[in-house]
């Protein structure tokens, strides 16, 4: 009688779930939508490394970091799921919290409060922009050439960040040099770089997270890297950054930094998310006749507020991951996988000691390989049409050279509108990108 009345109840549960999310009409299931939700986890659980190591080098609390970046994604994924009813899960941005630690804070000069504050503007932008329609509309003043600049751009800052970490490239020469190649350190990186990218060429499901975490095992097996206490504790506290941007003085909130900083956080989460919403859903077979994402404002709804609250919480852009469509491959086709990945970021916050333990050696090949993955947009710039390869190509090498991914997209914008109107091809440029290369001109001109 007990069997027959838990056979019921999962019966019931299925039929809940398939009302919800419309699994049948998707045609798809329970089974194959927690499967894919696992797998997009497992893709993207190196954020949860990753993230509290950046951010810490902008001096915040990494165990905070990990819970906000945990948090954060799962509120952000719920939204997506149950909103949109995609199987697309978010994050805190991979090149978006390299731009706040590395050119916000450490480039820049401002606290890690200023950057959060910049990100909270956005997400309250987003959440206005999205609601009044107007997000595609920006994306049009912008020149495809330089949303595929921009993105090759980041890749390359992150992979130079990698090496960086691992002490590969450090300061010599007449810039910089070549590490000490025989360091333990940097052969146990070297050997977690080549076991990823066998890992990821083969198309292993959570070849990033596998290879963090056989690179952190045989760090500590051979006691390069300690040991992690508990394996399960109590998540670490938020209070020292949460609610953090509230000590931010009021003249620099309205000051031409926060600006350019607010800016360029709406510019490079813009195109991440519209590029990878599009484009992970076209492999799903999710778009229309015309095109275009069926329910796109709701699926833009996730990562507005998602960064929204993740400013709150004490974390960088949350925007759609492209990993996601790891799990569509897996055969998720609704909100459901999403809920998946959601609830597995929740219950993650339990296990930040074996998170936390991970050292910067084994999320090095990680930065690498997603570096690889952006840069490959370089592939769809013209490098035949010069007033469309110079403005792209000081995009992206100075990025990584300047260690500011603000410097790049600034040069980028000024130096596209500028080679345009000088060759006689001014009326491609869409006006509202002549008033910002203007403004940052005038930055540059009476910057101290």
């Amino acid at each position: 009688m007990e069997m027959v009345s838990k056979t019921a109840q999962t019966k019931e549960t299925k039929g809940i779930l398939d009302r919800i999310f419309k699994l049948s009409e998707n045609k798809t299931n329970v089974k194959t939508e927690v499967i894919a939700g696992i797998t997009t986890f497992m893709t993207m659980a190196y954020i949860l490394v990753v993230n509290p190591l950046i951010l810490g080098d902008a001096g915040m609390d990494r165990g905070a970091v990990f819970v906000a970046t945990a948090l954060s994604a799962a509120l952000a994924t719920f939204v997506m799921a149950f909103l949109a009813n995609y199987p697309f899960a978010l994050a805190p941005g991979m090149g978006l919290n390299a731009f706040f630690a590395y050119g916000v804070v450490l480039g820049m000069g401002y606290s890690w409060q200023f950057a959060l504050t910049a990100v909270f503007i956005e997400g309250l932008i987003f959440i206005l922009l999205t609601f009044f329609n107007v997000r595609e509309k920006i994306i049009n003043a912008i020149p495809a050439v330089l949303k595929n600049a921009v993105s090759a751009g980041i890749g390359l800052f992150i992979a130079f960040i990698g090496l960086v970490n691992i002490k590969l490239i450090e300061q010599g020469g007449a810039i910089i040099t070549l590490g000490h190649i025989q360091s333990p350190l940097i052969v146990l990186s070297l050997c977690g770089l080549l076991l990823t990218s066998v890992l990821f060429a083969r198309k292993v499901k959570g070849a990033f997270l596998i290879g963090m975490i056989l690179t952190s095992v045989a760090g500590m097996a051979l006691g390069f890297v300690p040991s992690p206490g508990k394996v399960m504790d109590i998540p670490p506290s938020l209070s020292p950054i949460f609610m953090a941007f509230t000590h931010v003085p009021t003249s620099q909130i309205f000051s031409l930094d926060m600006m350019i900083v607010v800016f360029t956080l709406l510019f490079v989460d813009l195109f991440d998310t519209i590029g990878c919403l599009v484009g992970v859903a076209s492999k799903a077979e999710m778009l229309d006749k015309d095109g275009k994402l069926p329910k796109a404002k709701q699926a833009l709804f996730a990562d507005a507020i998602g960064t929204t609250a993740g400013a709150m919480l004490g974390t960088s852009t949350v925007t759609t991951y492209v990993e996601s469509a790891a799990g569509i491959a897996e055969g998720g086709r609704t909100g459901l996988t999403a809920l998946t990945t959601g609830v597995l970021f929740l219950i993650s916050t339990f296990f930040a000691p074996i998170f936390t333990a991970i050292p910067a050696e084994a999320t090095a090949p990680v930065l690498i390989l997603v570096g690889v993955m952006m840069a490959s947009s370089m592939l769809k710039i013209d490098f035949n049409d010069l007033t469309e390869a110079i403005p792209a190509f000081l995009t992206i090498i100075l990025m990584p050279l300047t260690y500011s991914i603000a410097e790049g997209l600034v040069f980028g914008i000024v130096s596209y509108a500028g080679i345009k109107l000088l060759t006689g091809k001014g009326k491609v440029v869409e006006p509202s990108l002549y008033v910002l290369a203007l403004l940052f001109i005038v930055k540059y001109a009476f910057a101290g």
